[in-house]
């Protein structure tokens, strides 16, 4: 009997069986994949957002072997971490006060503290649907939850937990008519947990002045999209001005590292002792080392080729598709996006849970993986390519595509 839980840690992780085989990774390297049978596979989950940059990149892994070196806990305040809020504050705007955790739920959590000892109020709003990490209190309402679906005048909460509708312009309005106890608002600048859901023209704003008109804080949940578009906070982008913001995955190119950036007079309490932080490994050498060399790197790239094609992958995909018969729509960004079964893409959750099409995922898993290329099996999972997804690479993805399709048509075409 095996000791390891399921055969992994994380949940995520688990995958179906194809031919008989489970399937166990032994490395990888840039855009590739190898399994321990020797196989390889082009990689679209790329440590789940994390590995922007490729693969056990060299610079990076020279950067966090050179800290392994010099101690990997030294237990007091070392040379690195300045360095690298330093490096991570340069991108993040106004929010210039950086506190490291270990995981992107290890931040939402600091970042929910945060605003609860600001305001001094008790509960915070989160996206129905959205994943703010696994922590009991945000993993309330997550997709495919009972409660990530509900009518008007039917809100779940819990006494420190409240849901919100993504793309809901109204229902934000009637949250705060219905409770005055609002500490923050959790934005994520795209519903990427949900099957990739793009915010609607001017929503995110929207949000953003009415927590701020009652007198909440805005934290931007950016451990998944944060650093994906260009060197920065996709909020900003949008024209968002957060108080508070999450980060990680990308921060460190799969090196284990995460972090909160919020307004100096938001973190204060943390500085002066009147809120609590902690971890052991938080802010540790080796993290801060990734931190340091990933976002040096990510400063020269150039994220308008890469979204570029990723964007053609995308037309390719739907073309493909369509060619034999199968029509299906993507959403999302260029290296970032979910595939879904019809005509056209959800806008809301609601929509999605529709649209969703477990059989067709778990199917399209299967022949491509057959066919060298790993992708998530659910219906609401993403495609992710990194800097290292090159024109050669993306050229691999339509040949495996092809056959996908072909594989796919008997059942799926007209569906």
């Amino acid at each position: 009997m095996p000791n390891l839980v399921g055969d992994v840690s994380s949940a995520a992780r688990i995958l179906p069986d194809l031919n008989g085989e489970k399937l166990f990774i032994s490395k990888g390297k840039g855009a590739y994949l190898w399994d321990d049978k020797g196989r390889r596979y082009i990689d679209t989950a790329l440590g789940f957002g994390a590995v922007l940059l490729g693969h056990s990149n060299d610079s990076v892994n020279a950067a966090v072997t050179e800290a392994l070196g010099d101690s990997a806990a030294p237990s007091w305040a070392h040379v690195r971490e300045h360095g690298a809020a330093t490096e991570l504050a340069k991108h993040t705007g106004d929010l210039t006060k950086v506190i490291f955790t270990n995981s992107g739920s290890e931040a939402v959590h600091l970042a929910c503290r945060a605003a609860r000892a600001y305001t001094g109020r008790g509960k915070i709003a989160k996206m129905a649907a959205g994943f703010d990490g696994w922590f009991d209190d945000v993993s309330y309402g997550n997709v495919t939850s009972n409660e990530a679906s509900f009518q008007d005048g039917k809100r779940p909460s819990t006494e420190r937990t409240t849901l919100i509708r993504y793309n809901d312009f109204a229902d934000v309005e009637r949250l705060f008519a219905e409770d005055n106890d609002i500490a923050a608002v959790i934005l994520e600048p795209m519903l990427a947990n949900a099957g990739c859901i793009m915010a609607l023209p001017g929503y995110l704003k929207h949000v953003q002045d009415i927590a701020h008109k009652h007198g909440a804080l805005v934290i931007c949940d950016e451990v998944l999209m944060g650093f994906r578009l260009y060197a920065g906070l996709a909020g900003l982008r949008e024209g968002l001005s957060p108080d508070i913001a999450s980060v990680g995955k990308a921060i460190g190119n799969g090196v284990p590292v995460s972090a909160i950036v919020g307004k100096p007079h938001i973190l204060a309490g943390f500085e002066e002792g009147r809120v609590l932080r902690g971890g052991t490994f938080s802010g540790n050498p080796l993290a801060c080392a990734a931190v340091t060399s990933t976002l040096t790197q990510l400063d020269d790239n150039d994220y308008e080729s890469l979204i570029q094609r990723g964007n053609d992958l995308r037309a390719a995909i739907e073309a493909i598709f369509e060619s034999h018969g199968v029509i299906i729509s993507t959403s999302g960004y260029g290296n970032v996006f979910g595939v879904w079964l019809g005509m056209t893409s959800p806008v809301t959750y609601e929509q999605a849970v529709e649209k969703a099409n477990p059989a067709f995922t778990t199917a399209l898993h299967l022949a491509l993986r057959e066919a060298g290329v790993l992708m998530m099996p659910s219906p609401y999972g993403r495609i992710y390519i990194s800097f290292e997804h090159n024109s050669f690479v993306i050229e691999e993805m339509k040949v495996a595509f092809e056959k996908a399709a072909a594989k796919l048509s008997a059942e799926f075409a007209n569906a």
